[in-house]
């Protein structure tokens, strides 16, 4: 398998992974009340964390094999706009998360803006990606 058709399958999982976040799993967490908000996020997070390690890994192993390869300019729009996504969760929503140990709705509010920008960028990156791979077919 080439760089670029690996790194569009990694960034399509990531696309995923980031679409059934922020469509099912962040809704359900943001409608907890604060009595039920302390036990949810720790479930949310520990649950979480693997799939989170395992999607990121893969992105982060085949971006680097496409920019070892040489992408063309659509594989660098898309490395670009996943590394956003890989950036927003990193800047904002992991340490969002972190300061979350209770309930608090402005925090809660500004975790889902950044889950929908880091979504946006995932998403827009795997097209980017699938476009590359498509173009190089």
């Amino acid at each position: 398998m080439s760089a670029v058709v690996a790194f569009a399958v990694a960034s399509a999982l990531h696309a995923g992974f980031q679409l059934t976040v922020t469509v099912l799993v962040y809704p359900v967490l943001g409608a907890r009340s604060a009595a039920e908000w302390r036990p949810a996020h720790d479930r949310h997070s520990r649950s979480i964390a693997p799939l989170v390690g395992v999607v990121y890994l893969a992105v982060l192993v085949t971006g680097g094999l496409l920019v070892a390869a040489g992408p063309d300019l659509l594989g660098w729009l898309g490395l670009a706009l996943t590394a956003a996504a890989l950036a927003t969760t990193a800047a904002v929503a992991a340490p969002l998360h972190g300061r979350l140990d209770a309930r608090d709705d402005a925090l809660v509010a500004r975790l889902l803006v950044a889950d929908r920008w880091r979504c946006a960028f995932a998403v827009l990156g795997a097209a980017a990606a699938a476009g590359s791979a498509l173009a190089g077919a």
